[in-house]
């Protein structure tokens, strides 16, 4: 009996990737692992595991405490890991760079194309300069990655060379995020040691930063306030 010419092919089925998956990812490790390495020696704060982690964190938290499903808090924590991955080519349009990296490892990982092209969304727009909040995912992105100011960030160890970035992270002795759900409010709760930076300096570099935040606080139907040394500002 002859031997058929056909060839089977393979095909893939999406799967609900998850986000200890991506966490794990050895690419994706390596990733991050390059692209703080790169700003860190540009004299940039830590973009590494810890804010990656933290940012994914906060983003889940927020749309969970705000009622959305559990899968689109998910999918917000795993925009949340990889959103500075691009840094790993360059900080200029990381963003961009980013959420086609992005797409490569949720592909090979085997993620549904529209949960996939809905992170990629999310990651192309968290920076100020060119993003906007277009999603649920993509607004808790902002409001979780713009509020992670803190000294754990500050990776110069010569206090004596701080520029104003690492004055004003190395003051953030505690920041919070606070959702109240019923209030529909979201609050950044910043504790800022005025003997190493003054308040004014914060808003001298992170006003765009809080401008975007409200943007994305709008966008999920919420109020945004900032709360500095138990003083609300706005």
């Amino acid at each position: 009996m002859a031997k058929s010419n056909r060839t089977s092919l393979k095909v893939e089925v999406a799967r609900s990737v998850t986000a200890a998956e991506v966490r794990g990812d050895p690419e994706v490790s390596a990733l991050l692992e390059a692209a703080n390495h790169q700003l860190k020696a540009k004299g940039f704060t830590e973009h590494g595991q810890r804010h990656a982690s933290l940012v994914g964190n906060i983003a889940h938290n927020i749309l969970l405490r705000l009622g959305y499903p559990q899968r689109t808090a998910e999918l917000a924590e795993i925009a949340g890991f990889l959103h500075d991955i691009g840094n790993a080519i360059h900080r200029e349009g990381h963003a961009q760079s980013g959420a086609l990296i992005a797409r490569d490892v949720l592909r090979r990982l085997g993620m549904d194309p529209a949960e996939s092209a809905a992170i990629m969304g999310a990651i192309g727009n968290h920076e100020e300069e060119r993003g906007d909040p277009l999603s649920e995912i993509s607004a808790a992105l902002i409001i979780a990655d713009k509020s992670d100011v803190h000294r754990s960030r500050v990776q110069n160890p010569d206090k004596l060379s701080f520029d104003i970035h690492d004055r004003v992270n190395y003051a953030a002795t505690r920041s919070f995020v606070r959702v109240d759900g019923e209030k529909k409010t979201i609050t950044l709760e910043l504790d800022v040691d005025t003997q190493i930076s003054q308040v004014m300096e914060y808003f001298e570099i992170f006003t765009s930063r809080m401008l975007m935040t409200r943007r994305a606080t709008r966008f999920l139907n919420c109020e945004f306030a900032l709360i500095i040394n138990d003083h609300k500002l706005f």
